[in-house]
């Protein structure tokens, strides 16, 4: 993941090249270039909206409707809680409030030490173990403030002994 210091832009210009003859070039540029870096800097859209023959508030557009796409380097870490009903119904709510409290942020913010980013997600696909999370790319079920706890602190514990 490249954070705001250290941009890539010989790579970001290589992924436009590459993609940019594919028809409805536009989602696969970005998402490629948040693949290869974390995030979308502000510097890609307009190298994006020249090779594509876009303005730059179209692509600028683009990256504001769909939200998975990051305009700012991500923590670390992601950790997304569901907000779908069967999550809602079993607490998710409640532990969403004990995170942002915990971690000091709100959705699609960085703890400040760059560990963490909170986001919010539309199901997980386990809703028989509702609320559910997911760090990274593994889910958790049933869980609530405690296990919440237990398993940032396993998390960055493992980033002290890494």
């Amino acid at each position: 993941m490249s954070t705001a210091s250290s941009i890539d832009l010989d790579a970001i210009q290589g992924i436009v090249r590459e993609k940019a003859s594919l028809p409805g070039a536009l989602l696969p540029i970005l998402h490629a270039i948040q693949g290869r870096t974390g995030w979308v800097p502000e510097e890609a859209v307009p190298l994006i909206a020249d090779a594509l023959n876009l303005s730059r508030a179209e692509v600028q557009g683009v990256l504001d409707f769909y939200h998975d796409f990051r305009r700012e380097p991500p923590g670390r870490h992601i950790v997304q809680i569901c907000r779908a009903e069967s999550c809602q119904a079993m607490g998710a709510q409640a532990l969403e409030t004990h995170v942002k409290s915990s971690l000091a942020v709100d959705f699609h913010q960085t703890t400040a030490d760059g560990s963490i980013s909170l986001e919010p997600v539309y199901c997980l696909g386990n809703c028989a173990c509702s609320p559910a999370i997911r760090i990274d790319d593994e889910v958790f079920g049933r869980v609530d403030s405690n296990r919440f706890d237990t398993l940032v602190d396993r998390l960055r514990a493992e980033e002290v002994s890494a």
